[in-house]
């Protein structure tokens, strides 16, 4: 009887603008170079950013006119879908290549704004949120935090890696962090600044802050709410681990139309959010285990490998 193989794993590794067919864009996954560009018809490709040649970086190299990718450093060329030697210099262009010098390929897909790289081998498997609306304000900043320290602290104290315009995150959950769908779930308390007292000294909460994490890569959707249950504001973060020890985190957000509301209006026009290129250490390292705590028990249940976001 066949093995069941789990459903590929999709990173978040660019924004849509970020991959175009005028320079290749280099990207990693852990330790696994990626180079990313468009092909003539505007495709997203993806392959190890290794020339087979000499190691070389494909990134350092260009994008030709039929959208082949050239390395830099002796001009040999490849297909973006298969990764396959297409043509040496000086060499017949019907040249049949050995396979040895093939370049590992991914499969990639854009969605919500998103390029998305899988390393699997089952990567061929479409990736389900592939109608997603594009939310118009984006960034992408790197923090020398690794990923697994980076979603504790998403967990435990969000004010540390993020910042919204006119809003004050508790310590307080309207509900336990919990699994729907397949994805770690919550709502944290919040509160307006300066409309009312600290969170120590004051029970009203008049807004709350909606999180869905996925359980191995960290992509975390946020929804902001007014007491009414109206949504103010919508995000999606996405941290993917990166080489030594570094968190790319890649993010998209819109304001709704509701946010013109009377306590909406702290949120301000244009973009609200600030996602920190740095981290407090100090903060950091006093920070106490809350949540991640029962994000690990969640994720043992969910059956993912400790190692998966750390991968």
């Amino acid at each position: 009887m066949p093995e069941l193989s789990s459903p590929p794993t999709w990173w978040a590794v660019a924004r849509s603008e970020e991959v175009t067919a005028a320079k290749p864009l280099s990207v990693d996954v852990g330790e696994q170079p990626i180079v990313l560009w468009r092909d003539g018809q505007g495709q997203v490709r993806a392959l190890e950013d290794r020339c087979p040649h000499r190691r070389a970086p494909l990134s350092l190299g260009c994008i030709r006119s039929n959208g082949w990718i050239q390395c830099g450093y002796h001009g040999w060329s490849y297909d973006g879908a298969s990764g396959r030697l297409t043509e040496i210099p000086n060499m017949k262009d019907k040249q049949k290549f050995p396979a040895l010098y093939k370049a590992t390929a991914f499969v990639a897909q854009e969605s919500g704004g998103f390029v998305r790289v899988t390393i699997d081998q089952a990567g061929d498997v479409a990736h389900a949120d592939a109608a997603t609306p594009v939310m118009p304000l984006s960034g992408t900043v790197h923090v020398a935090v690794d990923h697994g320290q980076y979603i504790a602290a998403l967990f435990d104290d969000p004010g540390l890696l993020i910042a919204l315009r006119g809003i004050r995150f508790t310590p307080y959950l309207m509900s336990e962090l919990h699994v729907e769908d397949g994805w770690l779930c919550m709502e944290r308390s919040c509160q307006w600044r300066l409309w009312h007292w600290p969170a120590p000294f004051s029970p009203e909460f008049p807004a709350t802050l909606l999180s869905a994490t996925h359980p191995v890569t960290g992509e975390t959707r946020l929804t902001l709410r007014d007491a009414a249950l109206h949504e103010l504001f919508r995000a999606t973060l996405a941290p993917v681990p990166a080489a030594r020890g570094v968190t790319a985190v890649r993010w998209r957000a819109v304001l709704t139309p509701a946010h013109r509301r009377l306590r909406g209006l702290w949120l301000g026009a244009g973009n609200p959010l600030d996602v920190h290129d740095t981290v407090d250490a100090a903060a950091l390292r006093v920070l106490k285990p809350s949540v991640s705590i029962r994000g690990a028990e969640l994720r043992a249940q969910l059956q993912v490998p400790n190692a998966a976001i750390a991968a």
